[in-house]
């Protein structure tokens, strides 16, 4: 399995791969979203990590887990509830996550990321796998308070760092069964399994892009399990994705 990471390193952003001991990377050398290979490494002094791709948009999808829909008291759909994040919320392993000075309660979500290999339009379930480039962590962040007043939720999960994605994508990792946790200042939060998902990968591939065409980069949020609930300014908030890591982000007030 590959590690595809984006980091900037003397002001470049630039692809690379996560090196076979875990603790480096190396030169992504061609395109990561077709043919490519490690090239030489990279000194790790003054590396940022930022997030694995650069998502036109974030397609996520709501109350796709049943204990999810039960605790935010919704009835299960009957077919895929999504909604857009903007490309402009999206941030990447380490960043700040910004509470608004507009809401009162901003809650953590984690979820499994796909992220889109292809253009992608109107693909069965069954050639789905070959439109993902892979698997990432996703923290969907939610002005709960504003969700609640909204018909939609556009203005709820649409505030800029709103969407922590990394910190890589993984390559050839299958999704179906995989552990999906938050963590919250180094208590759990969330523990699920993606066993546990209503509509599975495949299927969300061919709904979403049945609607809508998906861009290489783009990601999909496939849904979070229950345990959501609020964070804090100075709070530390991490995302686990079993085969894929650890995304953490700190909190901090807004001005």
């Amino acid at each position: 399995m590959d590690r595809i990471y984006r980091i900037e390193q003397g002001g470049e952003p630039l692809y690379a791969l996560g090196n076979a001991e875990g603790d480096g990377w190396n030169r992504l050398e061609g395109d990561p979203f077709g043919s490519y290979h490690a090239g030489a490494p990279i000194e790790p002094a003054g590396v940022r990590v930022l997030p694995p791709v650069t998502p036109s948009k974030i397609v996520a999808v709501g109350l796709n887990y049943r204990d999810h829909a039960l605790e935010m008291n919704k009835p299960l759909p009957d077919e895929p509830l999504i909604f857009l994040k903007p490309s402009t919320s999206v941030i990447g392993h380490g960043d700040a996550i910004v509470m608004p000075t507009r809401s009162d309660r901003v809650d953590y979500e984690a979820e499994l990321g796909l992220a889109i290999r292809k253009r992608t339009r109107a693909v069965s379930a069954e050639a789905a796998a070959d439109h993902i480039l892979g698997l990432t962590c996703v923290n969907d962040v939610t002005a709960r308070d504003l969700q609640k007043l909204d018909v939609q939720y556009t203005r709820a999960k649409g505030f800029d760092t709103f969407a922590p994605v990394g910190p890589c994508v993984v390559v050839g990792l299958a999704a179906d069964a995989l552990d999906v946790e938050s963590w919250v200042n180094g208590e759990r939060r969330q523990a699920s399994n993606t066993r546990e998902l209503i509509f599975g990968v495949g299927h969300l591939v061919a709904f979403i892009s049945s609607v809508m065409t998906l861009l290489p980069g783009d990601i999909i949020a496939t849904g979070t399990p229950s345990g959501v609930g609020p964070l804090a300014p100075g709070d530390r908030v991490v995302v686990k994705v079993g085969g894929v890591g650890e995304l953490e982000n700190t909190v901090v007030a807004g001005s």
